[in-house]
C-alpha cells in the first residue's frame, strides 16, 4: 500500500534537492558527489537499516540515478562519480531502463503464498480445509497448517476462513505491477521484466524498501536553464495543491521563474485539444471503421494495450497527447525555446525519449524532482506575493488528471457537436483493470464505446511523481476545475492551431465537418 508520507518519500526529497543544488552551483563535480552521502546521511549509526555504509551505498545510486546516469556494478570497483562530467550538459535523454532496483536495497520478499496467523480460532467446523481443494489443509494442536507444497494459491481457504485469519502474502512491488513484470533473480531478489514493463512506476512508490527508483532530467534540465536556454515549463493539471495548499498557481509560476524557467504554461490546453480531437476521431470511426475507440493520453496504458492486444492497436486514438500538443503548439511559437514537461507521470519520460517525441519536449520532471529543485533554492511560498492567473483551459480540460475525466471531457465535445448522440463510455484505471476492460471490448460488449485506460490508480493524480495523497489531490483538482471560466474543450482560444499542429495539415479530419 502507498504511502506519500514516510522515510522513502523524505529520502527521495532530499536526493533530488540535493543533485538540483549540485547542478545550480556547479563547482567540482566530482569531488562535491563523493561527499553527497555522507553530506545526506552524517554520523555513524545507520537510522533506517543496520550499516549506515550500506544506507549510503544505496543513497549514492539514488543519486546517479537522479543525474540521469546508469546504477553501477555491484561486482566492479567504480566511483559514485563516474559518467558525472558526461551528464553534466544540456542535453540527454534517458537511457534505458528508466525503472531500475538496486538489488542491494531488495528485501527479497518471500514469494506469493497464504498462511495462517495468530487469529486462527481452531473451530471445529474446519472451513478452510473444507475449501481447499488439494488437501493442503491440516489441523494440529488446535490450529490450521497449510502445506506450501501442496498448495496451488487459489485462495478458497482465506475466502471460507469464519475470522479471516488467512492472509495472502505477496511482494508489495509484484503486486502493485499490472503488467506481472516482477519476477525474482537466483538471490530472491526483484527484477523487472523489460519487454513487459511499461514504466508507469506504481512498483517504484509500492516498494517498502525504496529499492525501486527512476532515472531523472533534473541535472541537465538546470543545465540547460544555466546555459541561457529558453526553458518554457508546461504543468500538468495535476498539480493542484501539490506544493502545499499555500503554493497557488500565482505563486507558483513566481516560484518557477525564480527557478529560471522563462515562462509557464498549461498542459490542460493540450488536453483540451486532445478533446476536440478523440471526439471528432470518435465520431469519424466508430462504429462505422471500427469497433470502439480507446483513449490516447497516457502512455503507459497505449504501450500496455499495444503489447497485450496487438489487434486493438488500430483501434487507439491516433491523438497526440497533451504533453504533446501543449508542447508542440509552444515550438510552433517559439521554435527556439527548450521545453519541459513537468507533471505526476514516470511513463511521461520514456514517452518524451521517442524519436517523434524528441524534437517537442526536451525534459520531462515529476513534481517530486520540481519540489526538489524549490527546496534547491529555498524557496519560501509564503514569501511570494500571489499573482492573479488567467485560467487558458476548459474544466473538462483540467479534469484529465483524475480517473474518467478523459473520457468526460471528449463525451463533453461530441454532446456540443452532435447534442442527440448517444455517448457510450467506460473507464478503467490501474493496469489490471485496464486489462480486464479490454479483454471484456474482444468478447464485443464494449463495441460503439469511448474507452479510457489510466495505468495509475485514480488517475494522473496518483502518479508515481506526486508528492499528495490521491484523495486530497482529488479534492484540490475539483477547485481547479471550479476556477476554470470555460465549460466545454471546444470553447478553446487555440481551436484554429490544431490543424497546423500536424505534420500533414491537409489530413486532419477538421471538426466543422460534423
Amino acid at each position: 500500500m502507498r504511502n506519500i508520507s514516510c522515510s522513502i518519500a523524505d529520502m527521495r526529497k532530499r536526493v533530488f534537492a540535493e543533485v538540483a543544488r549540485l547542478a545550480y552551483e556547479g563547482g567540482d563535480y566530482e569531488r562535491r558527489m563523493e561527499k553527497l552521502p555522507y553530506e545526506i546521511l552524517p554520523g555513524e549509526v545507520g537510522e533506517q537499516r543496520d550499516s549506515i555504509f550500506l544506507e549510503r551505498a544505496i543513497v549514492g545510486e539514488r543519486i546517479r540515478l537522479a543525474m540521469g546516469l546508469p546504477l553501477r556494478q555491484v561486482d566492479e570497483y567504480s566511483m559514485l562519480s563516474d559518467g558525472v562530467e558526461e551528464s553534466a550538459i544540456a542535453e540527454k535523454y534517458y537511457d534505458p531502463p528508466l525503472i531500475n532496483i538496486i538489488k542491494y536495497a531488495c528485501h527479497a520478499c518471500p514469494d506469493t503464498h497464504f498462511e495462517i496467523t495468530n487469529a486462527c480460532q481452531g473451530c471445529i467446523a474446519r472451513h478452510c480445509q473444507h475449501a481447499c481443494p488439494k488437501d493442503a489443509i491440516s489441523i494440529s494442536n488446535g490450529r490450521a497448517h497449510i502445506d506450501q507444497s501442496k498448495c496451488i494459491k487459489c485462495g478458497k481457504c482465506k475466502a471460507a476462513c469464519s475470522y479471516q485469519a488467512i492472509i495472502k502474502f505477496e511482494r508489495p512491488c509484484a503486486e502493485a505491477c499490472g503488467m506481472d513484470a516482477i519476477t525474482k533473480d537466483e538471490q530472491g531478489r526483484a527484477q523487472i521484466n523489460y519487454d513487459k514493463c511499461v514504466s508507469c512506476g506504481m512498483c517504484l512508490v509500492n516498494c517498502p524498501f525504496g529499492a525501486i527508483v527512476d532515472k531523472g532530467q533534473l541535472f541537465q534540465l538546470i543545465h540547460s536553464i544555466k546555459k541561457g536556454d529558453r526553458v518554457v515549463a508546461i504543468i500538468a493539471p495535476a498539480f493542484w495543491g501539490q506544493f502545499g495548499e499555500k503554493a497557488t498557481p500565482g505563486k507558483i509560476v513566481q516560484a518557477m521563474k525564480m527557478l529560471g524557467f522563462d515562462a509557464v504554461e498549461e498542459v490542460a490546453v493540450g488536453a483540451d485539444l486532445c478533446s476536440v480531437e478523440e471526439a471528432e476521431e470518435f465520431l469519424w470511426d466508430v462504429p462505422e471503421k471500427q469497433p470502439f475507440m480507446a483513449t490516447s493520453c497516457c502512455p503507459a496504458w497505449s504501450v500496455m494495450a499495444k503489447k497485450e492486444f496487438p489487434g486493438f492497436a488500430p483501434y487507439i486514438s491516433m491523438t497526440m497527447t497533451p504533453m504533446v500538443l501543449t508542447a508542440r503548439l509552444r515550438k510552433r511559437r517559439d521554435p527556439n525555446c527548450k521545453v519541459a514537461f513537468i507533471g505526476p507521470c514516470a511513463a511521461k519520460k520514456l514517452e518524451a525519449s521517442r524519436r517523434t517525441v524528441r524534437s517537442e519536449v526536451d525534459f520531462v520532471l515529476t513534481f517530486e524532482e520540481l519540489r526538489g529543485m524549490f527546496e534547491a533554492k529555498h524557496i519560501d511560498f509564503d514569501a511570494i506575493e500571489d499573482e492573479p492567473v488567467q485560467y487558458m483551459a476548459s474544466a473538462p480540460g483540467v479534469g484529465f488528471a483524475a480517473g474518467g475525466g478523459v473520457a468526460k471531457a471528449v463525451e463533453e465535445v461530441i454532446h456540443r457537436l452532435k447534442p442527440d448522440a448517444e455517448v457510450k463510455t467506460v473507464s478503467a484505471q490501474g493496469l489490471r483493470e485496464c486489462r480486464q476492460m479490454l479483454r471484456i471490448a474482444r468478447t464485443g460488449k464494449y463495441d460503439g464505446y469511448l474507452l479510457e485506460g489510466m495505468a495509475c490508480p485514480g488517475g494522473c493524480i496518483s502518479g508515481a511523481g506526486t508528492v499528495q495523497p490521491p484523495e486530497k489531490a482529488k479534492r484540490l483538482l475539483e477547485q481547479y476545475k471550479a476556477a476554470a471560466s470555460k465549460a466545454n474543450p471546444l470553447d478553446t482560444d487555440f481551436l484554429e492551431d490544431l490543424a497546423v499542429l500536424h505534420e500533414n495539415p491537409e489530413s486532419w479530419k477538421r471538426v466543422s465537418r460534423h
